[in-house]
């Protein structure tokens, strides 16, 4: 029984989802050339939706692609509570991912930290992933950040930032040589992948941290309470949305479009320039 729902589960991808999962995460391995031959490809799965999916296309496109790679699938135990550890576990099952999972302290070093505890959580976890990664001898590391994820941290980077940054497809580590970070779901929207949740009945972690189990708590107190920033950013979208279906493609399309001509300034390679160091030449 486990074994048909399994591959009910794939099949589904490949047809049910085939132009909003499927040919989107196509697109983002070849727009991107995300994976070579021989790669040995850590993905990284924190429990949540995303990165099950992303577990699940992987193993689609190694199993009906013309390459071969090597594909594990890493799990960092940051200190869960042993129901929502017991959830990954049984997730996986069945759906037929041979997890590895591995522990350490993460939840107890960042839960007392006051100012950006997500952002040190989110760094923190990704170099014990890394060199995890390194460890079993992967070149690279996938994860599952989706294209609602990339929009949200452009339009943060703008409003909270006052720099235009984007979330990048992939990106050399500086401090693992020789490790890339490779998001597939790139161009993979989130409705698309909670209704291919939903379809299956599947239920996966949110953030199971103790920063935002406090604030669930907190919201039932007040409802001036906000989780983050990119909540913000979620309804802001969804805001956009209603006035025009083309926003959240703009929005991405902006980052592919910069004119340095009309730029007041920008940074490459570190250094900072300023349209006035070439205003006056010929």
């Amino acid at each position: 029984m486990m074994e048909n729902f399994c591959r009910d589960v794939e099949r589904s991808i490949i047809k049910d989802y085939r132009k909003t999962i499927w040919r989107p995460f196509i697109r983002g391995l070849n727009e991107y050339d995300l994976i070579q031959p021989g790669d040995r490809i850590a993905v990284c799965i924190s429990g949540g939706k995303d990165s099950m999916l992303l577990a699940k296309c992987m193993q689609e496109i190694l199993r009906h692609g013309k390459m071969e790679f090597g594909l594990y699938f890493l799990v960092m135990d940051p200190g869960y509570q042993a129901g929502n550890r017991k959830r990954i576990e049984e997730n996986a099952e069945r759906l037929g991912i041979p997890i590895q999972i591995f522990d350490s302290d993460i939840f107890n070093i960042v839960v007392d930290v006051e100012q950006s505890p997500c952002y040190l959580c989110a760094r923190m976890r990704r170099g014990y992933l890394y060199a995890h990664a390194k460890a079993l001898g992967c070149n690279k590391i996938a994860l599952g950040h989706h294209f609602d994820d990339v929009i949200e941290t452009i339009l943060m980077s703008m409003l909270y930032g006052a720099q235009v940054n984007t979330m990048m497809p992939k990106l050399h580590s500086t401090n693992f040589p020789g490790m890339e970070l490779i998001r597939p779901l790139y161009f993979v929207k989130e409705a698309d992948i909670i209704a291919w949740k939903e379809q299956h009945q599947l239920q996966f972690l949110q953030c199971a941290c103790r920063f935002t189990e406090r604030i669930e708590k907190e919201k039932h107190l007040t409802d001036a309470v906000k989780t983050s920033k990119r909540q913000e950013m979620k309804e802001l979208i969804a805001h956009f949305r209603r006035l025009s279906p083309h926003i959240e493609t703009n929005i991405l399309k902006s980052v592919e479009n910069v004119n340095l001509d009309a730029c007041l300034g920008y940074v490459k390679g570190g250094v900072r320039h300023h349209f006035l160091e070439e205003y006056d030449q010929p």
